[in-house]
């Protein structure tokens, strides 16, 4: 639906584990919530057997009193600690697992946290892109997180676990993921005013659909090709856009927003909050603060010619 907030109907879940290390983190969890289920199983029983038996009477009688009781005893501090121990080993068998040393291999992918979006480069590329995070399956990734202004948190549950994002400090990830899909994470650190809308949307696909959009990320910006979109993207580069965003093949050069040289290839636009069409980004535009309170994105007062003019241009970097 155009011109409405995007709705996720396929939430992610640690439970549809979609890499091996995600499954690692799912049976851990399953095996917490079986103890603990148990435990308020045997709770429930024994506190509902207790108030019944030992309810008020009409003759109130003492019940028969017990000072020790070394076998209870034993097995009521004996079984928690057991389990305490069991589970502090599995939780680091589980933590080598989905965090083993990454040695001498370089990132594959960079991700830097922004307020209030995501930046994903390739190395080896020179590509750079922002919050549609695409990546190949089958292949073990190593990514790379880190944060721009404050701390961030990467957490895309069906891929495995979560990772800090703090700045000046590199912090790394594994993942492989097992089949091809749309991913939906969050950050999972507060982060300022709009920390609710800062999605993730991984985008997993295979190796040959990966390879194309790598072929096509790395080209330049769509020429425009009517009048209207010719006139949004002289708009860009004269105005202010062209200071804060990128778009490669242009003199647009800006590092402060996101890149915007495919903008228009993207399903969503303001990390996940809208879908990505002439409506919403018609409305953007003209006043970023009413769509989006807190985002650095300055008002411009431009002509509703203007602001055509540029949602023409962007629709059409693709």
């Amino acid at each position: 639906m155009t011109g409405q907030l995007f709705l996720n109907i396929n939430p992610s879940s640690i439970f549809d584990a979609a890499s091996p290390q995600a499954a690692r983190i799912r049976h851990l969890t399953i095996e917490f919530i079986i103890a603990a289920s148990a435990i308020l199983i045997l709770v429930v029983i024994l506190t509902s057997f207790i108030s019944i038996k030992y309810r008020s009477k009409r003759q109130q009688e003492d019940p028969k009193q017990i000072t020790g009781n070394r076998t209870l005893e034993m097995w009521m501090v004996g079984v928690p600690l057991a389990l305490v121990i069991l589970f502090f080993f599995r939780s680091l068998a589980t933590m080598n697992a989905v965090l083993p040393d990454r040695g001498n291999h370089s990132p594959d992918i960079i991700i830097t946290g922004h307020q209030w979006f995501w930046e994903a480069v390739y190395p080896g590329t020179t590509i750079t892109t922002a919050n549609e995070i695409h990546l190949p399956v089958g292949k073990r990734i190593l990514m790379q997180l880190n944060a721009a202004d404050v701390i961030h948190d990467w957490w895309v549950p069906a891929l495995g676990g979560k990772m800090d994002m703090i700045p000046g400090m590199n912090n790394y990830l594994w993942v492989t993921i097992d089949r091809p899909g749309i991913y939906e994470g969050a950050c999972s650190e507060f982060c300022g005013q709009q920390h609710a809308w800062m999605r993730i949307r991984v985008v997993a696909e295979s190796p040959g659909d990966y390879t194309l959009w790598l072929r096509r990320e790395a080209a330049g910006a769509h020429v425009p090709q009517d009048t209207l979109a010719r006139a949004g993207a002289v708009l860009f580069l004269e105005s202010t856009c062209s200071s804060c965003h990128r778009v490669k093949g242009t003199a647009a050069a800006g590092l402060t927003g996101p890149d915007l040289t495919h903008f228009g290839s993207r399903q969503t636009m303001l990390t996940g909050m809208m879908a990505n069409d002439s409506v919403n980004l018609g409305r953007w535009l003209t006043d970023p603060q009413q769509v989006k309170p807190g985002a650095h994105m300055p008002r411009f007062i431009f002509a509703k010619d203007s602001i055509r003019a540029l949602t023409a241009y962007l629709e059409q970097l693709k």
